[in-house]
């Protein structure tokens, strides 16, 4: 898929060398439609470069980032050099994502080219990528797509698509419970206990509980985002210390570091 239009200084886009020069590289924009620009051969990599094809050839596929947009004269100058490793393939990784996106909706619009355009432009003008606007509907549902201005019955394709093809991302926390009983029941005590950590989890939250040495139990959770995984890590262990002091026995709170 391509966009229309023109992407901003400070972008990062992806890019095909289309023709090495001695003065830089033409490269084309791969997001966007009929779009070309321009790597002056002093963005190309720090220091005295003495062979321009040693870092770039014809044909390959680099990141950039977009140094100054001039639209009258169709010119955009990019830097490759400005790009570090880690920028290169996260924003790899957000295009083929991308690509995936659009060819989940090429097959849901079949034969509805006009449809497809409408959809995909409106989801544009509401999320940087196609891709974000699915992940978006897979964790949060078909609601987070009513600002989109989609038909009902788009909402319904995209959400389907979302939630049979993206994988809902998520982050993992752990924390540390140390517990002691000194009642004559303390092991059945400190199992109900731990018992309270499970019943105080969100929806969206996944939590196992493991023995790791006494007295010390290890909480760990899975969440979309690492505010609701510390919020329900925290309330949980606040339910497990409240019980056992219930039934008079101690509990403190350790955050995994």
């Amino acid at each position: 898929m391509q966009r229309e239009g023109w992407p901003e200084p400070g972008d990062l886009v992806v890019c095909t060398v289309e023709q090495v020069v001695d003065f830089g590289a033409f490269v084309n924009l791969d997001e966007y439609k009929a779009r070309q620009g321009l790597i002056h051969i002093s963005e190309v990599a720090s220091g005295w470069i003495k062979y321009i094809r040693d870092h770039v050839r014809e044909g390959q596929k680099i990141v950039c980032k977009v140094l100054s947009v001039d639209q009258s004269r169709h010119h955009i100058d990019l830097s490759l050099k400005d790009v570090n490793e880690h920028q290169r393939r996260e924003k790899i990784q957000e295009w083929k994502a991308d690509q995936k996106s659009w060819k989940w909706l090429q097959m849901a619009y079949d034969g509805r080219d006009e449809d497809l355009k409408r959809v995909t432009d409106s989801l544009l003008k509401i999320y940087p990528s196609l891709y974000l606007a699915m992940e978006e509907a897979a964790v949060s549902g078909a609601e987070a797509l009513l600002d989109t201005g989609l038909l009902p019955e788009d909402v319904e394709i995209i959400h389907t698509l979302a939630r049979d093809n993206v994988k809902i991302p998520t982050v993992e926390i752990s924390g540390y419970v140390d517990l002691t009983s000194p009642a004559p029941d303390g092991i059945e005590v400190i199992k109900k206990s731990l018992k309270q950590a499970k019943r105080q989890r969100d929806k969206d939250v996944t939590m196992e509980v493991r023995y790791v040495g006494a007295p010390r139990y290890r909480i760990q959770v899975n969440a979309p985002d690492y505010k609701l995984a510390e919020a329900a890590l925290r309330k949980s262990a606040q339910a497990v210390i409240k019980y056992i002091e219930q039934h008079g026995g101690k509990g403190t709170f350790l955050r995994e570091a």
